[in-house]
């Protein structure tokens, strides 16, 4: 990445600094701008996270928000209510008080002397949510958004929930949440309070995955918070960002076509990351992207940037089957609206032999499936982060344990844009099933990558607000939406269909073992293709940022992933750490390390055998201070009900100030 060091504009920065609630709370913000800016007035850009100003995305944010103030602009980094050194509690996603606080915050930002009255919003995951929520209340100041890994929808398009069946991510990043709220203010910033401060999380910021748990239907809770609810509530310029690893790529393309505002979307290789930081590669100059937007729509400069097409994708290459990529061969390419006039969906008829777009199925044919439970081991991720083993295996594997369909070698190339879907027609033998639809390239070593992927809860077949048991005997027919994608297949591989009925743990399973019968009469493949896909007239530069924050590592960062199997139990059990660091930062002297282990199991023929535990490890300190805080989440089930045990432990130096501990049970409602 190249470091810029002559930026149009000096910059200074603000470490901290306190912004003022109407209620007496003060948030906590990190502030970079040009030096003049109170005698220049700039726009500012705000990101609003819960991920500590101070220390965990300090890496991050050294080296873009110099990078944007230097163009001309207020970058603020400011901390949630009840996170980092920010006052109060945190003690859900997207409460009321966190909207209702960004207003705020966005006002008396546009009302400072270094401000020139207009507001931007930028923001990762959760930052690229509360932006989109934000912007629908349509606080005054605000003119533009830029949401990146992101979604429109909660329910269905977010780390809970998938299909109407439960995410294993959603214990996963439940947990994540477990961790970063057991964190203490720093004492450098707050003083003798941080104690006090951090007693209050420790005792009240609660076990998220009960809450979330609670609600396992597409309800009010859901609701809130889903900007498609409605959509027109949102006036301003958005620009939607994600990558095909990323668990959000599919809410970029129905921002880019339900908006009403000016809206413009990207899609890269790339994991759940900034551009710049884009991984798998390549990796682009996004600040320079970014900075096109706002000096569009804060300074009213004509970049050039509404003149161009409103989407973005890189058309990915054939690549093997690997769980970590560095780079992905391919080219950029851009569709003029979404959906595309430049995209046919082609139908591809299940043929009862097993073969996919030839000979329709005979009608009457029956084809049964009852899938092992270890069929999902080595799907990676919902979300990739990039580490490795959380993208997919060889599916060559999966596909042992599932019904299979494949087309013959294609002749030509097929580049395959957008989202493929499957019709399925079926019947089944229990009133609670799902099943998973998988698209693979294979090569003609008979190599299988995962190319998309979707799955359904089918008692959500008419609805995921009131879902309906299954009855046994009788015929359905469903749509299986699979994540968007671009892809080129090359001339001789083959494009091959896999179903099963679970896929775990990417999804926990139904309670009982199922069997399947797909009708292939009645079902079909269809695939959105694009003849002659349109190169891309902008060439991303080579990712740059401005100078590095000066770390000092005890412990590189370092992850790794493993499948095992039982011999004995046939239990099969998927392990993952990922270990974010021990570092000193060496301008203000703090210490920190987090480390998290994550573990999924499952025996081969009993649903509910399955489990999942992560534990997170977190330490911070200085010369004469330090914590420590350990919690630990387990998740099982019963047919009836899904069970919580989580721990929280605490240390101050030596001594443990805390041992909370948590039993929690929930009724299964239909999954």
């Amino acid at each position: 990445m190249k470091i810029d060091t002559n930026l149009p504009r000096p910059v200074r920065e603000i470490e901290h600094f306190e912004i003022p609630m109407p209620d007496g709370t003060k948030l906590a913000a990190r502030i970079w701008m040009p030096e003049d800016a109170e005698a220049r007035p700039v726009p500012a850009i705000l990101e609003y996270i819960p991920y500590r100003k101070n220390d965990k995305t300090l890496e991050r944010d050294h080296a873009r928000a110099p990078w944007l103030a230097g163009q001309g602009y207020a970058y603020v980094r400011l901390d949630l209510r009840g996170t980092g050194e920010s006052e109060g509690l945190m003690l859900d996603e997207y409460l009321p008080i966190e909207l209702q606080d960004g207003c705020d915050a966005i006002a008396w930002i546009a009302e400072q002397a270094w401000c020139d009255g207009g507001v931007g919003i930028v923001g990762i995951s959760w930052g690229g949510f509360n932006g989109l929520q934000l912007a629908a209340l349509r606080p005054p100041a605000l003119k533009a958004v830029v949401s990146i890994c992101s979604t429109d929808d909660r329910y269905a398009d977010d780390v809970h929930y998938m299909g109407g069946a439960l995410l294993c991510d959603q214990l996963s990043w439940a947990s994540v949440m477990f961790g970063i709220n057991t964190l203490p203010p720093d004492p450098a910033h707050v003083g003798e309070a941080w104690r006090g401060m951090w007693e209050e999380r420790l005792d009240k910021s609660g076990l998220w995955l009960d809450t979330w748990l609670q609600h396992q239907t597409r309800d009010d809770f859901w609701k809130h918070g889903s900007v498609c609810e409605d959509i027109s509530d949102i006036e301003v310029p958005v620009y939607a960002v994600s990558g095909w690893a990323d668990g959000y790529c599919r809410a970029v393309f129905r921002l880019v076509e339900t908006l009403k505002s000016p809206a413009k979307g990207i899609v890269g290789p790339w994991s759940h990351k900034y551009p710049h930081l884009g991984a798998p590669g390549p990796a682009i100059d996004w600040l320079t992207e970014e900075t096109r937007w706002w000096d569009q729509w804060m300074k009213g400069v004509d970049t050039g940037i509404t003149d161009e097409p409103a989407l973005c994708v890189y058309l990915q290459d054939h690549a093997k089957p690997a769980g970590f990529y560095d780079h992905r061969d391919g080219q950029w390419i851009t569709e003029p609206t979404w959906p595309s006039p430049n995209v046919a969906r082609t139908r591809f008829a299940l043929g009862a032999d097993g073969g996919l777009g030839g000979a329709e199925a005979e009608e009457g044919a029956k084809l049964t499936l009852s899938s092992p439970l270890w069929v999902g081991a080595h799907a990676g991720k919902w979300c990739s982060y990039a580490n490795i083993g959380d993208q997919p295996g060889d599916q060559r594997r999966e596909d042992a344990g599932s019904l299979v369909f494949e087309t013959g070698p294609l002749d030509a190339p097929a580049h395959l844009v957008g989202d493929p879907s499957l019709t399925l027609t079926f019947e089944v033998d229990k009133p609670i099933a799902q099943v998973a639809a998988r698209l693979m390239d294979v090569a003609p070593d008979g190599a299988a990558t995962r190319v998309s992927y979707g799955v359904l809860n089918l008692t959500h077949r008419d609805s995921h607000e009131h879902p309906a048991e299954l009855v046994p005997g009788e015929t359905y027919t469903v749509t299986i939406p699979m994540k968007h994608v671009a892809q080129t297949f090359r001339a001789g591989h083959r494009i091959r269909l896999g179903l099963s009925t679970s896929y775990f743990p990417i999804i926990w399973p139904a309670p009982e073992p199922v069997t399947l019968t797909v009708l292939p009469a009645q079902s079909q493949l269809d695939l959105p293709l694009s003849e002659a896909p349109t190169p891309c007239a902008t060439e991303f530069g080579k990712p740059r940022a401005a100078e590095p924050l000066d770390l000092e590592f005890d412990v590189e960062p370092h992850s790794g992933w493993s499948v095992h199997e039982d011999r004995e139990t046939g239990r099969v059990t998927v392990e993952t750490r990922d270990h974010e660091g021990a570092a000193h930062i060496v301008p203000h002297g703090l210490h920190h390390s987090a480390d998290v282990r994550e573990r999924y199991s499952i025996l081969p023929d009993d649903p509910l055998s399955a489990e999942g535990q992560v534990t997170w490890v977190h330490e911070m300190s200085r010369e004469d201070w330090s914590i420590r805080t350990v919690t630990e989440t387990r998740l099982t089930c019963d047919a009836t009900h899904f069970h919580i045990e989580a721990r929280l432990r605490a240390w101050e130096g030596d001594r443990e100030v805390r041992d909370h501990r948590w039993n929690r049970s929930i009724p299964r409602v239909l999954g």
